[in-house]
């Protein structure tokens, strides 16, 4: 593609930035659109995080912004209007400029999560463990209590962040039944949607109790498939069915595409 003066900017922002594809996925689907316009990575430390942004949504030339870790629960603050399922979860991944120059935010990931489970298995009635209660972790659990699960067990070292999602997700879901703690029994669906995995480093987020051939195990970490995360490898290991972060990104960019350009 070409970059001219005319050419409209889009960035995704997060700390760190260098490990996501966003930029050359959406930059593709906007030439194979015939739109002049391009994504850029915006590497924003969380010091710097509100002057940053205000910074970026003044450019005149700026039609929007992908939020990822750790930054989807302070950018909610930074929309004008949000949909229901970004209030339920209070944390935003996605944003655009109206043409009034107001902003709009809404939450994908767990639309993206979600249609990657449902590809292979109904999530309705399942039992449900999450790691991981930030934005990303949020938005899947309601996504999944929305979509008929039965219960959802939530694990996060912090408490008051497991606590607090688990009040909004009874309000929100009351068919759903949320707990706060693990038991022993096998889990249909297990979840890390924390940033333990993003280092080579990293081990597991938790104990994901007994897999099988029937579980689902999903891991939001956007690492090489060559590469997966040490949660991944332990899954595979087990037989179990996995949903990777490249999966859950991919189920999600069709419904990011809409939401920038207004369509469906």
């Amino acid at each position: 593609m070409t970059i001219d003066g005319a050419t409209r900017l889009y960035a995704i922002i997060g700390d760190p930035v260098a490990q996501v594809r966003s930029p050359s996925v959406y930059t593709e689907l906007f030439a194979g659109a015939g739109i002049n316009a391009v994504m850029i990575p915006a590497h924003v430390g969380t010091e710097f995080f509100e002057p940053t942004m205000r910074g970026l949504m003044a450019l005149g030339n700026l039609d929007g912004l992908l939020i990822t870790s750790p930054h989807k629960n302070a950018a909610l603050s930074l929309a004008g209007q949000v949909s229901a399922r970004a209030q339920s979860v209070a944390a935003v991944n996605a944003l655009r400029r109206e043409s009034d120059g107001s902003w709009t935010g809404d939450m994908f990931d767990g639309v993206g999560f979600v249609a990657a489970a449902q590809a292979l298995t109904p999530v309705d009635g399942a039992r449900v463990l999450l790691f991981g209660c930030g934005g990303a972790g949020a938005a899947i659990a309601a996504e999944l209590a929305a979509e008929g699960a039965s219960s959802i067990a939530l694990i996060d070292p912090d408490a008051s962040r497991a606590e607090d999602l688990s009040r909004s997700l009874t309000r929100h879901f009351p068919a759903c039944s949320i707990s706060l703690r693990r038991d022993d029994a096998r889990y249909d669906i297990v979840v890390n949607a924390s940033v333990v995995g993003m280092k080579d480093t990293d081990d597991v987020p938790g104990d994901p109790g007994p897999l099988d051939a029937q579980s689902i195990v999903g891991d939001v970490v956007l690492r090489p498939p060559e590469r997966p995360t040490e949660f991944v490898l332990r899954a595979l290991s087990a037989g179990a069915r996995v949903v990777t972060g490249q999966q859950m990104h991919a189920g999600q960019t069709d419904a990011i595409m809409r939401f920038f350009f207004r369509a469906g």
